[in-house]
């Protein structure tokens, strides 16, 4: 069976961490996010050691440094869903393209704009772009 280790981390510690990994050949399995019942954001970097998992995660902050130039796509697409769902800041990572929302919908309704818009405004926000075009 797999094991599954949590370690606490800082922000200082996220790049030093992924470099570690990479250097060692370790996987970034996946980066993981999401807010607690309070609001507070939880964020986990993953990462295959062995037959284990090892999460490291921080909890409350909401500006992180990019780990895409040491795991590529890897890390970049999580990190661009977590700043379009979350709102949450990659330092360094191009957020120019979007990759599931409309184009404009960041910068006229806020980041992380997708966790509070019901499905049913999503589509005709794209279905009205569409005419548009």
């Amino acid at each position: 069976m797999q094991e599954y280790r949590t370690i606490p981390i800082t922000k200082t510690d996220i790049v030093p961490t992924a470099l570690r990994m990479r250097h060692e050949g370790r996987h970034l399995v996946m980066i993981h996010g999401y807010l607690d019942k309070d609001g507070s954001t939880h964020v986990s970097w993953d990462y295959a050691v062995g037959n284990a998992v090892e999460s490291y995660y921080i909890v409350g902050e909401t500006t992180f440094p990019s780990i895409e130039g040491v795991y590529d796509e890897a890390a970049r697409w999580p990190e661009l869903e977590l700043y379009e769902l979350l709102g949450l800041t990659f330092e360094g990572l191009d957020t120019s393209a979007r990759l599931f929302l409309p184009e404009d919908t960041l910068e006229t309704q806020g980041k992380g704009h997708i966790v509070v818009t019901p499905l049913s405004e999503l589509r005709e926000k794209r279905l009205e772009m569409e005419k548009e075009e």
